[in-house]
């Protein structure tokens, strides 16, 4: 619970217009025993809160402002989430306080971790780190009780060589990454501390292998927001998305050298094509189709599935590329105008395709 004691003192006597010197004669303290009471510094005696409470014709209770928190598992978590958000210190003290009432709940422990690692963060302070760890080991040991999807073991393991990273213990910590790495979702960490700390070539097939993730998560994203768009009728935001994912694809040509992201872009220009289409711009929805069936050409005159034709990305073991959208990029663009199933747009591409 929370005591308002110093404000209540300072909002009732400015409610009377009353500076600290004439309350202290009221009360008969001296003016630097009010300024006290209002700045937190010190407390009056019980007899002196009857006196004040009397004075301001209110009840001690009032006077004293009592907030009593709400303790219960589910708002101490909030709490501390919010602590956290608010980079309030006092965030820690009220975690220990929870480690004490919730030892063993796994959503008390983790939060609390949570805060140690973010003030660690913030402050340096290896003391912190060292609580983290402690508090992390404590929550992995806790995991089944966790129902959050997005946390697993895996996951606390992350976070455990991150904090070994604040402490500036990065062999373990790339180790930790390295033994948990499933799905390459630490590969970007490793791949950045390796390189960071002189290990170049062990950090490329890292590196490589995260930003090829990176870009393949990243087109689906994009079709995920085309996909809104078009059925809110978006276009403008449609046609903004796609055009900045053909850019970056754009990007990863190594000079004339066709890439398995040529065959994707090819598919963007056709979506961007419907958009402009259907949103009335005939002769910019042409154009793109123009240049998807270059696109689309120029790779199935060369089709390269190989991932280190992709500039900045190194050969990488057990790779391969793969998708839904037909046996040449040709057969993409066409089975992508098809489902748009517009008989103008279709009829659009067939006079593209027959210049």
């Amino acid at each position: 619970m929370k005591m308002m004691l110093a404000e209540n003192i300072r909002a009732f006597r400015k409610e009377r217009s009353l500076t600290q010197e004439q309350l202290s004669e009221a009360l008969g303290v001296t003016a630097g025993a009010v300024y006290k009471w209002e700045a937190k510094l010190s407390i009056p005696e019980l007899e002196l809160i009857l006196q004040m409470a009397d004075f301001f014709d209110t009840s001690v209770d009032v006077l004293l402002g009592y907030e009593v928190k709400d303790n219960r598992l589910e708002a101490t978590v909030k709490r501390l989430q919010e602590y956290r958000r608010s980079k309030d210190r006092d965030g820690l003290a009220e975690a220990e306080k929870a480690l004490k009432k919730y030892p063993h709940s796994f959503r008390i422990v983790s939060e609390s971790a949570a805060l140690y690692r973010a003030f660690g963060y913030e402050s340096g302070d290896k003391a912190l780190f060292h609580r983290a760890l402690e508090l992390l080991e404590q929550s992995r040991l806790l995991l089944s009780q966790n129902k959050d999807p997005q946390v697993s073991e895996q996951t606390i393991y992350g976070r455990i060589a991150d904090t070994y990273l604040g402490l500036g213990e990065t062999d373990k910590a790339i180790e930790l990454w390295k033994t948990h790495n499933a799905d390459g979702v630490y590969s970007p960490r490793i791949g950045y501390n390796l390189a960071e700390n002189g290990h170049v070539e062990e950090a490329v097939p890292f590196l490589s292998e995260a930003l090829l993730k990176l870009v393949s998560d990243l087109i689906t994203t994009i079709m995920g927001y085309v996909n809104v768009y078009l059925k809110r009728g978006d276009h403008a935001s449609c046609q903004a998305i796609l055009s900045w994912g053909f850019g970056l694809l754009l990007g990863l040509r190594d000079a004339d050298k066709p890439n398995y992201f040529d065959r994707v872009s090819a598919v963007l220009l056709v979506v961007l094509a419907g958009s402009q289409h259907l949103s009335g711009q005939g002769d910019e929805a042409r154009d793109t189709l123009i240049k998807a069936k270059e696109l689309a050409t120029f790779f199935d005159a060369s089709p390269s599935y190989d991932e280190s034709d992709i500039r900045f990305i190194n050969r990488i073991e057990g790779a391969s590329a793969y998708d839904d959208l037909g046996a040449t990029a040709m057969d993409g663009v066409r089975n992508v105008v098809s489902q748009f199933q517009n008989e103008e747009f279709s009829a659009l591409w067939s006079a593209v395709t027959e210049e």
